[in-house]
C-alpha cells in the first residue's frame, strides 16, 4: 500500500470514469448535481476541479460556455486532446484551485465543484476563489462527501445480527476536529491512497458565508432506483447520506 498524489492517477481516473462517469457519478452524484444546475444554456460556467470532464463536456453540449480547471496536468491534457478532436469550445487549465489567476473577477454565471473539495488543501482559498469569479448573483454549487457520515478514516458501515436480516448502522468516531485521513483505491492490483481532507459542515457554512457567499440550497442526495439495484451501499444510503451538496450565492 503507497501514498499518491491525483496527478499520478490520471490514465487511470480518466479510464475509470469515462464519457459518462462511473457507477456513482451516472446513477448518483452526477443526477443530483444536474438536477440543482437547472438551465444552464448560455450560462458563463466554471467547472472547478473538473477531472477528466466528463461534467465539463455535459455542461458545454447543454449550450453552457465552460471553463474547466484542474490540479492535475495529465487530465487537462487529455481533456485539450479531446477538445481538440471535438470542438465544444472549453478553456482547460491546469491551476491549484485556490489560485486562479488567469480567471478575471466576475467573469461566471456558475460555478461548480463536484467530490472536490475534501481533496483540496487549501479549499478555503478555492471558495475565496470562486466567490472571486463569480458576478454578483452568480452561484456556486458544491457536492462534496458528507462530512458528518462520511469523515475519512473516521466512519464505517457496521452491521449488527438483530432478528432475522440484522441491522445496518453508520458508525462515525472523528468528527468536531478537522484532519487529514486516507481515501483508499485499488489500481492496477495495488491498494494505494490519497489525501482526503476532513472538516466539519461549520466550516463549510463559515467559510462561504467569509467569502460572500449565502447558502441557498442544502440536500443530502438520496440514491436512485438503479443506484440501489446495483450497489450494496444503496439501500443503507436511503436513511445515511452519504454526500452533501450546497448551493450558495454571492450576495454582491
Amino acid at each position: 500500500m503507497s501514498t499518491v498524489e491525483w496527478p499520478d492517477l490520471a490514465a487511470w481516473y480518466d479510464e475509470k470514469m469515462g464519457e459518462t462517469g462511473d457507477f456513482w457519478h451516472r446513477t448518483l452524484l452526477d443526477p443530483a448535481l444536474f438536477a440543482q444546475l437547472g438551465e444552464v444554456a448560455g450560462l458563463a460556467t466554471l467547472d472547478l476541479a473538473c477531472g477528466n470532464g466528463h461534467n465539463t463536456r455535459r455542461l458545454a453540449r447543454l449550450g453552457a460556455h465552460v471553463t474547466g480547471v484542474d490540479f492535475s496536468a495529465g487530465v487537462i491534457a487529455r481533456n485539450q486532446a479531446r477538445e481538440a478532436h471535438e470542438p465544444l469550445g472549453i478553456a482547460y487549465h491546469a491551476a491549484d484551485a485556490a489560485r486562479l489567476d488567469m480567471l478575471a473577477d466576475g467573469a461566471f454565471d456558475l460555478v461548480i465543484c463536484q467530490m472536490a473539495l475534501m481533496d483540496i488543501p487549501d479549499a478555503a482559498g478555492a471558495i475565496g476563489e470562486a466567490a472571486r469569479v463569480l458576478r454578483p448573483g452568480g452561484r456556486f454549487v458544491a457536492l462534496f462527501a458528507h462530512p458528518c457520515f462520511d469523515p475519512p478514516d473516521g466512519s464505517t458501515w457496521l452491521w449488527e445480527r438483530g432478528g432475522p436480516s440484522g441491522t445496518i448502522w453508520r458508525k462515525v468516531w472523528r468528527y468536531r476536529e478537522p484532519y487529514v485521513g486516507r481515501i483508499y483505491f485499488r489500481v492496477g492490483g495495488e491498494v494505494v491512497y490519497v489525501a482526503s481532507q476532513h472538516r466539519p459542515l461549520a466550516w463549510y457554512v463559515n467559510t462561504l458565508a467569509a467569502a460572500g457567499l449565502v447558502i441557498t440550497t442544502l440536500d443530502e442526495p438520496k440514491p436512485s432506483d438503479e443506484f440501489i439495484a446495483g450497489h450494496d451501499y444503496g439501500k443503507w444510503m436511503t436513511h445515511i447520506p452519504l454526500h452533501c451538496l450546497i448551493e450558495a450565492r454571492k450576495v454582491s
